[in-house]
C-alpha cells in the first residue's frame, strides 16, 4: 500500500513512530522530482537510509543548484549511492562530503570514480561563478576522492543491515543500476539507463527478479527514438551538406558520453568518404586526451563490437579527429566540426564558438541530445529570431538548428518493456519535467490497469510513503539444516541475528558462521550447614524427582546430584558447596538448594518425638514460616491475600492457594499445576521427621 502527501517541515524531524500495521518506507526527491536536473533521492525504512545520486541543476549555479539538503540531515545518511559521472547525478558529491555532516559510506564504479575527477575538475574550471558562489574547489574534489569506495557490477555489499548491488545501464560508461535491499524489501534505482545498445555500450540489464519498488527515471515520457540507421544518416548528412556550403559545424556535448559515441560516428564516416579529409574535426575538450586514456583503460567494460575491435586497433585511436584544448589555439579560417562542452551551452568552449557562429546562415548547430529547460541550447531549439551573448548584447540566429538526439535515456517503448518484464508493484517516475511525466504516468496506468500496480510521480521533497509487514523468517544452517524436520517437530538451536537476517544454528557450529564463540560458567558456592547431609537429601527427595547419592571418586565426600544439574558436596562438618554449570535451569535449581539448606540451618533440627503435648499453634507457625520461604525461592512474588490465600504471581500470571486445601485457582493451567505440585511437596518436605521410641 503506498499514498503521497505533502513534505513534512523536514525529514530531519520526522516522528519515528509508526501507527499502521507494518513499517514505513519513505522515499523522498530531494532533486529530479518533476524537473531533470540535480537527481538525488532520498529513502528511509527500518531505521536506515540512502541516499540515490547527488547531482547539480545545470540551468542553475551556486547554492540555487543543489538538491534540497536542508530536508535532510547528513549524517544521518548510511550509504549514498552514485549510480554515473554526468554532472547532474554526480557534481554536488565534494561539497555534501566535504561541507555538510555526512559521515556514511559512498560507493561508484571504477569507471565511474575514473571519470568523476575528470569531470568534475573541469566543472569547477569552467564555471563563470564568484567566488563566494563556488560551492567547492579542486582540493574538496581531491579529499572527496579518498572517501569514494568503488563495487563491481553484481557485486554484493552490506552496510550497517543494508545489501546492494548493481548492474549495467547502458547510458554511459561505468552507468549503474543499484538494486537495495532492507529487511526482505528490494529498491530499484534505475538513474539515467539505455535498453539500446550503441555503438560502444552494452545495452541495460534486467534484473532477474521483481523488486518491491523501482525508481525510474521518465526523461523521454511517451516519445519515441528514430531507428538508430536513420538517426545517423540524418547526422551525418546535415554535417555534409553544411560543409559542402562552405559552413562550419558546432556539436555541443558533455567531455565523456555522447561525445564518444558521435566520435565514433564521424571517424567511421570521414574514412568512407575521402573528399572530407581535409575537413578538419576537433574534440574540443581541456579533457580530451586524459578522457581518451579512461575509455582505453575500460574497453572491457563496453560492447562485444568494440571489444572485438580493440583486438586488432584501438577504436578510440581517432584517424581523423584533433584534439582542441582551447580557443586560443584554434585555426578557423574555413569549414570545420567541432565537439565542444558543456552540452547546455551555457558557458566555456561550446558557448564561445556558438556566440562567434550563430550570425551566419551557412553554419549550423547540431543538438546530439536531452538539454535541461533554461539552458541556452534548449531555448534555441525553437529557433528565437536573437539570442543574448555572454558579453550582454543580442545577435540575430540565422545559423541553423538541428535536433538530433543520440542520448541514451530509455524511450517509452523501452521503459515500458521494461517495466512489463519486471512487473514492479509500485513505479516511482523521477527525472522527467512535468508535463512528460504526466503524460508518461498516464500512460503507464493505462497499461498497468489490469494489476494493482501503484504509479507515483513525487515533486520535490514530496515523501512517497509504502507500509510493508514484517515477517521474520530464520535459516536453519550447518548441522541442524542435515535433516529436514518433520510438521511440528521443535528445532533446538541458537537464534542468531545479523541486520536483518535470522539464523538457527548449533552452538557447536556457532564459530563456524559466524564471529561469535560459545563459553560455558562454571559456578560454586559454599554456604554454612553443620547439621545432618541426611537431613538435606530428605528434604530434596520431597522437591525433586530426581535426586542422586554419589561419593566423589577422588576426595571420597559425599554428593547429591539434584535434576541432573547441581552437585551438593558436603566438604566439612561446617560447610557444604554446590557446583554448577550455568544457566537458566540451573541456577533456579541452584537457587532453590540454597533457600532450603539456609532455612534448615535457621530453623534448627526438627528431630522431636511425636507427642500428643506439643502445641499445634508454635508448630503451624514454624510451617507457615518455611512454606512461604520456600514458595518465594521457587516463584518469587507471594503475598497473604483475602480468606488467608496466598497470592503467587509469575510474570503477570496470578494463581490462588488455600493452604487448608491445597487448591490451586488460576486462568493459567500450567501455572495452577506447578504451583499445585509444589505446595504438596513442600508439606510432605515439611513434616516433622519422627524418631523411633527404641
Amino acid at each position: 500500500m503506498a499514498s503521497t502527501g505533502q513534505p513534512p517541515s523536514s525529514l530531519k524531524r520526522r516522528d519515528s513512530s509508526v501507527t499502521r500495521e507494518g513499517d514505513q518506507l519513505i522515499i523522498t526527491p530531494l532533486g529530479a522530482g518533476n524537473e531533470v536536473g540535480r537527481s538525488c533521492v532520498y529513502m528511509s525504512y527500518k531505521g536506515k537510509t540512502i541516499l540515490f545520486d547527488c547531482g547539480i541543476h545545470p540551468a542553475y549555479s551556486g547554492m540555487a543548484a543543489l538538491p534540497y539538503f536542508d530536508e535532510i540531515d547528513p549524517s544521518s545518511i548510511d550509504v549514498l549511492l552514485v549510480t554515473h559521472f554526468h554532472l547532474d547525478h554526480a557534481a554536488s558529491l565534494p561539497y555534501f562530503l566535504e561541507k555538510t555532516t555526512f559521515k556514511g559510506r559512498v560507493f561508484m564504479t571504477h569507471a565511474t570514480k575514473a571519470i568523476y575527477k575528470l569531470l568534475l575538475s573541469d566543472y569547477v574550471k569552467v564555471s563563470k561563478v564568484s567566488v563566494e558562489d563556488m560551492l567547492y574547489d579542486e582540493q574538496d574534489i581531491l579529499r572527496s576522492m579518498d572517501k569514494i569506495e568503488v563495487i563491481d557490477f553484481h557485486q554484493t555489499v552490506e552496510v550497517n543491515g543494508i545489501r546492494f548491488w548493481c548492474y549495467t545501464a547502458g547510458h554511459v560508461l561505468g552507468a549503474a543500476m543499484f538494486m537495495v535491499d532492507i529487511a526482505g524489501v528490494r529498491v530499484l534505482y534505475t538513474g539515467d539507463y539505455s535498453r539500446e545498445e550503441d555503438r560502444h555500450l552494452r545495452a541495460a540489464e534486467l534484473p532477474q527478479f521483481s523488486p518491491d519498488i523501482c525508481i525510474i527515471e521518465s526523461t523521454y515520457g511517451v516519445q519515441l527514438h528514430q531507428p538508430r540507421h536513420v538517426r545517423e544518416k540524418r547526422f551525418t548528412d546535415v554535417i555534409h551538406n553544411t560543409i559542402s556550403q562552405g559552413g562550419r559545424i558546432l556539436i555541443p556535448a558533455f567531455a565523456l558520453g555522447r561525445a564518444q559515441e558521435l566520435l565514433l560516428i564521424l571517424d567511421e564516416y570521414w574514412s568512407n568518404h575521402p573528399e572530407l579529409h581535409n575537413i578538419p574535426i576537433y574534440y574540443a575538450s581541456p579533457l580530451a586526451k586524459r578522457c581518451m586514456a579512461v575509455y582505453q583503460t575500460y574497453i572491457n567494460a563496453m560492447n562485444e563490437r568494440i571489444r572485438s575491435q580493440f583486438a586488432n586497433s584501438n577504436p578510440f585511436d581517432f584517424k581523423h579527429i584533433s584534439p582542441l584544448k582551447s580557443i586560443e589555439n584554434f585555426d578557423d579560417v574555413g569549414p570545420s566540426v567541432v565537439m565542444a562542452s558543456p552540452n547546455g551551452l551555457q558557458s566555456g568552449f561550446s558557448r564561445q564558438l556558438f556566440d562567434k557562429w550563430c550570425s551566419d546562415k551557412k553554419n549550423a548547430c547540431v543538438i546530439p541530445g536531452y538539454v535541461v529547460e533554461g539552458t541556452l541550447a534548449k531555448t534555441i531549439i525553437n529557433e528565437p529570431k536573437e539570442v543574448t551573448l555572454m558579453n550582454g548584447l543580442t545577435a540575430p540566429l540565422n545559423m541553423q538548428v538541428h535536433y538530433i538526439s543520440f542520448s541514451a535515456h530509455a524511450d517509452f517503448a523501452q521503459t515500458s518493456t521494461f517495466l512489463k518484464e519486471l512487473m514492479p508493484p509500485n513505479i516511482i517516475l523521477v527525472h522527467g519535467e512535468a508535463n512528460q511525466m504526466g503524460r508518461l504516468k498516464q500512460k503507464l496506468i493505462t497499461q498497468f490497469s489490469d494489476s494493482n500496480t501503484k504509479i507515483i510521480s513525487p515533486k520535490n521533497c514530496q515523501s512517497v510513503e509504502m507500509y510493508f509487514n514484517s515477517e521474520k523468517m530464520a535459516k536453519t544452517i550447518g548441522r541442524l539444516a542435515e535433516k529436514t524436520p518433520e510438521i511440528g517437530e521443535t528445532v533446538r538451536g541458537l537464534l542468531v541475528k545479523k541486520g536483518f537476517t535470522y539464523q538457527i544454528m548449533a552452538p557447536d557450529d556457532l564459530h563456524v558462521f559466524s564471529q561469535l564463540s560459545t563459553a560455558n560458567i562454571n559456578q560454586r558456592i559454599t554456604i554454612p550447614y553443620s547439621g545432618a547431609f541426611g537431613v538435606i537429601k530428605h528434604r530434596l527427595k520431597q522437591i525433586y524427582e530426581s535426586v542422586e547419592s554419589l561419593v566423589d571418586e577422588e576426595t571420597e565426600i559425599c554428593t547429591l546430584r539434584v535434576h541432573d544439574k547441581v552437585t551438593v558436596k558436603q566438604d566439612s562438618d561446617k560447610h557444604i558447596s554446590l557446583h554448577w554449570t550455568s544457566d537458566p535451569i540451573s541456577d533456579m535449581v541452584s537457587d532453590s538448594i540454597v533457600s532450603l539448606v539456609l532455612n534448615i540451618s535457621r530453623e534448627g533440627p526438627k528431630l522431636v518425638i511425636e507427642s500428643e503435648e506439643m502445641k499445634s499453634e508454635e508448630n503451624g507457625k514454624k510451617v507457615e514460616k518455611v512454606i512461604h520461604a520456600l514458595l518465594v525461592s521457587l516463584f518469587g512474588v507471594v503475598k497473604l491475600g483475602e480468606n488467608g490465600k496466598m497470592v503467587i504471581s509469575v510474570d503477570g500470571d496470578v494463581a490462588h492457594l488455600d493452604k487448608e486445601t491445597g487448591d490451586v485457582d488460576s486462568e493459567n493451567a500450567s501455572l495452577k499445576d506447578r504451583v499445585k505440585m509444589a505446595y504438596r511437596r513442600i508439606q510432605s518436605a515439611v513434616k516433622l521427621i519422627p524418631l523411633s521410641e527404641s
